[in-house]
């Protein structure tokens, strides 16, 4: 039997490329996103299911997860693509700002375990998370993003030891500077992608394939013992320096 997933954030620069990447492998893919008219044309491309949800909403993902149970006849796993980026000093920050920064990125991916948690635990799985290479190194008006996303990390770790014995693993991912329409303004400017691109050791920025293909990896049935990591994608950004 094929494999069958969730992706929550479907219709992201690397939320797409996973779909596309799952569904060229034969597997069958349920996509997921705030905005269905965004899913209509990535389902029509690759075929599959399409959820609108608020990743936010505990209840919404659960159901998502149910439904595609529910239609697939199981489920091997869900990535949670959902995240937000916010680039300011701490005390730039409104109140506003920050319980939307949180509820986006943490609160989505709390949303995906729970939801996991509850509908996978009869069988196992996989569950990815997306965090940030900005949550593993300081980098200047991160504040709010590199905690959220360490808030993931955190949460993945605490996940994979509560959900093993349930056969269901957790695991993270962390890109670096990736090119999608999210990042747009810091690359798009030749400036800003030469000066993106040096902090990297391998002297670029990241492109949403690699980064669905991480995923895609870790989601897989054939990485059965592959729990608790949160696996660098990041051109060596947050673990390498390289000579000038």
């Amino acid at each position: 039997m094929a494999q069958s997933f969730v992706v929550v954030g479907a219709y992201g620069g690397v939320g797409e490329a996973l779909c596309r990447r799952l569904a060229r492998r034969g597997a069958r893919v349920l996509m997921a996103g705030r905005d269905a008219g965004k899913l209509a044309p990535l389902a029509a491309d690759i075929g599959g299911e399409t959820v609108a949800l608020d990743a936010t909403e505990p209840d919404q993902v659960e159901a998502c997860l149910r439904r595609a149970a529910e239609v697939f006849g199981r489920l091997d796993g869900v990535a949670n693509c959902v995240g937000s980026l916010l680039l300011k000093p701490a005390h730039a920050i409104t109140l506003q700002e920050w319980q939307a920064m949180l509820a986006t990125n943490l609160g989505s991916a709390f949303s995906v375990v729970r939801a996991a948690g509850l509908v996978m635990a009869a069988q196992g799985g996989s569950v990815v998370l997306v965090s940030s290479a900005a949550a593993r190194i300081g980098l200047a008006n991160h504040e709010a993003i590199a905690a959220a996303k360490a808030g993931i990390e955190g949460l993945a770790l605490s996940a994979a030891a509560t959900y093993a014995p349930k056969g269901i693993r957790v695991n993270c991912v962390a890109p670096g500077l990736t090119r999608t329409p999210l990042t747009a303004r810091l690359w798009q400017q030749e400036a800003a992608a030469k000066a993106s691109a040096s902090l990297h050791a391998l002297g670029r920025i990241g492109e949403p394939e690699e980064v669905a293909s991480a995923i895609d990896w870790l989601l897989d049935t054939g990485q059965a013992w592959v729990t608790g990591q949160v696996l660098g994608v990041d051109g060596g950004l947050s673990r390498v320096r390289s000579r000038a």
